[in-house]
């Protein structure tokens, strides 16, 4: 059974940096195409980033373009994303699935995001 695992989320001021691991288990991420997401109660599913499987081709979310960068370490079986230049309107919970688009084969239960002095 598969299984994506969030961390690194936390607590950081406005213009602070965090970096988000995404992990899995029971199966090969380079093969898959990983996107992160962010959703607060109540709100619709927004994607942040999404990093093909293969040629390792990006895309970004205008919110997210210029400050954060996704990233894979296949030797890890790990995607990253590095935010940087935080915003209090990042605040969310944070999710890796895939694929990228339509309905998630797996989707981690995500990793809290709060940007506040």
């Amino acid at each position: 059974q598969g299984q994506l695992v969030e961390s690194g989320g936390g607590l950081v001021q406005p213009g602070g940096s965090l970096r988000l691991s995404c992990t899995a288990s029971g199966f090969t991420l380079d093969y898959f195409a990983i996107g992160w997401f962010r959703q607060a109660p109540g709100k619709e599913r927004e994607e942040v980033s999404c990093i093909s499987a293969g040629n390792g081709n990006t895309y970004y979310a205008d919110s997210a373009k210029g400050r954060f960068t996704i990233s894979r370490d296949n030797a890890k079986n790990t995607v990253f994303l590095q935010m940087n230049n935080l915003k209090p309107e990042d605040t969310d919970v944070y999710y890796c699935a895939t694929p990228c688009y339509g309905p998630p084969d797996y989707r981690g239960k995500g990793t809290l995001v709060t940007v506040s002095s």
